[in-house]
């Protein structure tokens, strides 16, 4: 097979000529030439050498006007950059491993012994960039036959190579999520056999391959693959307590693993804000610590969405993820996610919707997405109920925020104005009033108005509190 029509882009003719200037063999390699077969967009684009490729990297740098050398001289890989292009040049080379650790031992090695150490076999493909034999694919591992037949496998026994390099693993589920593949059989079970093996894998580098899996148009399909190889235990231990169905007295519970992937699916088909799909992965990942049999009732999980929101910051840190706005975003994701749904089992009232519009603020419209997501009952009159009394409560929200401008609203007195009306310093009595103008205005016992505020303030000060306004001039009025 050859790829000269596909290495159309002026850059591959250049380094192929710069490598023959050097008599270096040169090939593009790896997921840049995978892609190139797929037609996906590639923007990373790998290039070996027989021979140093530091070399070969000075000598293209030379020939791109404006580009950008660096070396990494302990690692014999070098990258040229320019505003249009970043290139990566390395040496073939062949590695072996120590068990416990996953930095090979890297010699100078042949273009068989690269391709032999790569992680897939459709990853192991190279095209030459030399002029004589532009475009001529090498395959060794049958990586065409496998790529045209959705298969992920790796070139040499699979043992081997996941025990050398156990993060392999999850590239494995990683690529078998983003493209829709099928991991062979052979290798699936290495990975099960293999899969404590992850354990020397540092965090940083585990959720990466998470977070790619989560960007997929289909995540689920990767946390079952995770779950079924064995590898969810080791990385995300409150994931594969979902679980499971418990039966007592008759009576079980649904498996909330498989409904928690079925709404992670729903949002993924809606949304690609990353964060809010954590959101629906850990919005009932409190279920098993708050799960409980009542012979009345039968399976219950009060509070599991509070119990939840408490467990998300413990869980980014372990992931090692941002303890930032982004963490703060999926905790009140999750600790708001029943809400809708409590209002869409019950009767819609103005002021329910008001509190909602007021503590979800401008992630309201991400909180009802992941709302509509959590309607997964087999039940489909259930179904169908749920859906028109979503619709209901959407559209009393875009009601209630047109005329009451509830969002992220601050009420129309605020604390400074409370202490100089009333002459007081910081006290228990102003974070009373504030709350009380607050509570009135989402219950619509007054309009979010400056005016009805101050005379509520007036009213309840004097009635509740037993304060009385400054005269004009005077002191701090007696409580």
């Amino acid at each position: 097979m050859n790829l000269s029509e596909k290495l159309h882009k002026k850059v591959f003719s250049q380094v192929g000529q710069a490598a023959d200037r050097l008599g270096r063999e040169c090939y593009v390699v790896g997921g840049y030439v995978r892609d190139l077969l797929l037609e996906r967009p590639s923007k990373d684009i790998d290039f070996v050498t027989v021979g140093s490729g530091i070399e070969v990297a000075r000598e293209v740098a030379r020939g791109i006007k404006g580009s950008h050398l660096s070396v990494f001289r302990n690692f014999g890989t070098a990258q040229v950059k320019s505003r249009w292009v970043e290139l990566e040049f390395v040496g073939a080379r062949k590695e072996s491993y120590h068990r416990e650790s996953r930095k090979p031992i890297v010699e100078d090695g042949t273009l068989d012994d690269d391709l032999a150490r790569r992680d897939f076999t459709i990853n192991a493909m190279a095209a030459c960039v030399n002029a004589g034999r532009f475009g001529e694919v090498i395959d060794r591992y049958n990586g065409l036959d496998d790529l045209r037949d959705g298969l992920i496998r790796t070139p040499l026994d699979p043992d081997i190579t996941f025990s050398d390099d156990p993060l392999r693993m999850m590239r494995a589920i990683r690529f078998a999520t983003q493209l829709d593949f099928r991991i062979v059989d052979e290798t699936f079970k290495a990975i099960s056999r293999n899969a404590s093996r992850i354990k020397i894998i540092s965090r940083e580098r585990v959720m990466d391959e998470l977070m790619k899996i989560m960007k997929s148009p289909r995540p689920s399909l990767g946390w079952i693959l995770l779950m079924k190889s064995g590898l969810l235990k080791f990385i995300f231990p409150e994931l594969q307590a979902l679980k499971g169905v418990e039966i007592v007295e008759g009576i079980g519970h649904k498996d909330n693993f498989y409904h928690t992937l079925a709404v992670l699916d729903n949002v993924a088909g809606k949304s690609d804000n990353v964060w809010l799909r954590w959101a629906a992965l850990l919005h009932d990942i409190a279920k098993p610590v708050t799960k409980r049999f009542d012979p009345k009732l039968g399976w219950t999980f009060h509070g599991h969405n509070a119990v939840g929101a408490k467990m998300v910051p413990r869980i980014f840190r372990q992931m090692k993820f941002p303890m930032n706005d982004k963490m703060k975003y999926v905790q009140k994701m999750v600790e708001l996610h029943m809400r809708p749904i409590a209002l869409v089992e019950e009767e819609v009232t103005d002021s329910a919707v008001r509190r909602l519009l007021f503590d979800a603020g401008d992630d309201v419209d991400d909180l009802m997405l992941l709302c509509a997501a959590d309607i997964t009952s087999k039940n489909a009159d259930k179904v169908a109920r749920y859906r028109e009394n979503y619709e209901l409560v959407k559209q009393k929200m875009v009601e209630l925020e047109e005329r009451d401008r509830i969002r992220n609203f601050q009420p129309p007195v605020d604390g400074i104005e409370i202490m100089q009306t009333f002459g007081l310093g910081q006290c228990r009595e102003v974070g009373m009033i504030k709350e009380r103008i607050k509570n009135a205005i989402l219950d619509g016992e007054i309009p979010n108005e400056t005016s009805a505020a101050r005379e509520l303030m007036l009213s309840y000060a004097a009635s509740a509190l037993g304060l009385a306004p400054l005269a004009a001039g005077g002191d701090s009025a007696d409580k």
